[in-house]
């Protein structure tokens, strides 16, 4: 049975910084729904009506193009091993690029990663536990290092044709307002 809560409690904060993945998702109003794994320590709690995730360069930016059409977000969390626990943070889902004025105090929160894009921050309007029973068990072994070396490799200057050419318009055509 779900329980909601209209906070992160400290509980609840413990669970997040023992997990090595998260999902994100968000839907225009008409198109397609986005799903998204995330992972190599980027996520912040901030305080318990607020948290964020660094994101990095993708195929697409389809977080960018819907919360700036309607701001609306979920994430989730599993545990994939321990005790079975579901947890979803619900909210409005705000976009912080290099250039935007919160940038200079939320980046210092995250280590260094190349093909850093953007900041995604949540005002958490409500959160909510299930069990997970039906979750399968795995062990961590470590984060992939592919979009790293990826990003390393391409440099600032590849990474920002990359974002002109892919980045500009999400699959249902939104903009996405990125950096270029």
């Amino acid at each position: 049975m779900a329980k909601f809560y209209p906070e992160l409690n400290d509980s609840l904060q413990q669970f997040i910084e023992k997990q090595h993945i998260f999902f994100t998702a968000t839907a225009p109003i008409e198109g397609r729904i986005n799903v998204s794994p995330k992972g190599i320590n980027s996520f912040r709690v901030l305080n318990h009506q607020t948290a964020a995730y660094l994101d990095l360069t993708g195929s697409g930016n389809e977080t960018s193009a819907h919360l700036l059409e309607n701001g609306r977000m979920t994430i989730m969390f599993c545990s994939f091993e321990g005790k079975p626990v579901i947890l979803r943070l619900y909210g409005m889902g705000f976009v912080i690029r290099p250039c935007d004025e919160k940038w200079d105090t939320l980046y210092p929160l995250f280590e260094p990663v190349p093909g850093t894009r953007q900041i995604i921050l949540l005002q958490i309007e409500s959160v909510s536990t299930s069990c997970g029973g039906g979750v399968p068990l795995y062990d961590f072994v470590s984060d992939r290092e592919t979009l790293i070396d990826w990003a390393t490799k391409k440099g600032k200057p590849g990474l920002e044709q990359y974002w002109k050419d892919r980045n500009q318009v999400s699959i249902d055509g939104l903009p996405t307002h990125s950096l270029i």
